[in-house]
């Protein structure tokens, strides 16, 4: 009966956060190596079960509260993946988010604890199960949404230089950008703040720093403004 409860089958859901990071030597994604089985020893995406008082989105930032510290983290659901034998286990559904975060501002000992590191998109080691699909789909995701609005100013510190800018957006889309023109579109959006202050450690003359209006940020997206880098 299609109204029967206690006669329909009993499914895991679970939570999977690919979490990416920015330093000045390219994107990064945080990775755990499992102390547990199946696959003791390998590394994976992080993550956990949703519980009976949660809605998904809660579940995601308990996770990535619980792995790295932080609180009021840039997150979006990804995908829903439901291949019956993708955990060898139990039947389990995976939903996904992709995270942002300063490196600098998370946990280190928290992330020690839990076996984690941080590895470059390019040498990041083979995942278990399907959570290096799970990646790519994240880095598609985040490099159209990075093309068309300025995201990813979460993996920034509070106070950066324009050059620190182009070289995030140069790592997230894999690709060299223009300057000139990068730095044109950037101010014609007028969601930066230019600073009084200068990072003296890029050059003689110092590089100009700037912090992110977010107020200025949202009233952008209800006007449904396009980046188009």
């Amino acid at each position: 009966m299609l109204n029967s409860y206690s006669s329909a089958d009993k499914v895991l859901l679970a939570v999977d956060c690919i979490i990416f990071g920015f330093d000045h030597q390219g994107l990064k994604i945080l990775l755990i190596k499992r102390d547990f089985e199946p696959e003791r020893g390998k590394w994976s995406l992080m993550g956990g079960f949703l519980k009976r008082d949660e809605i998904l989105d809660d579940a995601a930032i308990r996770i990535l509260n619980t792995y790295t510290g932080l609180h009021d983290i840039y997150m979006e659901q990804l995908h829903a993946y439901s291949e019956i034998d993708r955990d060898p286990v139990d039947r389990t559904i995976s939903v996904s988010y992709y995270a942002l975060i300063n490196i600098e501002n998370h946990n280190e000992e928290l992330i020690k604890n839990y076996h984690a590191e941080w590895f470059s998109i390019a040498d990041a080691p083979n995942l278990i199960f399907d959570h290096n699909e799970m990646v790519q789909h994240a880095i598609r995701r985040l490099r159209y949404r990075t093309s068309i609005k300025p995201i990813g100013f979460e993996l920034l510190p509070e106070k950066f230089t324009m050059r620190q800018l182009l070289e995030l957006y140069e790592a997230i889309l894999s690709k060299e950008l223009d300057k000139r023109n990068f730095i044109s579109k950037i101010n014609s959006l007028e969601i930066l703040n230019k600073l009084d202050e200068k990072d003296m450690q890029s050059s003689r003359k110092g590089s100009y720093l700037y912090t992110f209006n977010k107020e200025k940020y949202e009233e952008k997206l209800l006007n449904d403004f396009v980046l188009n880098l």
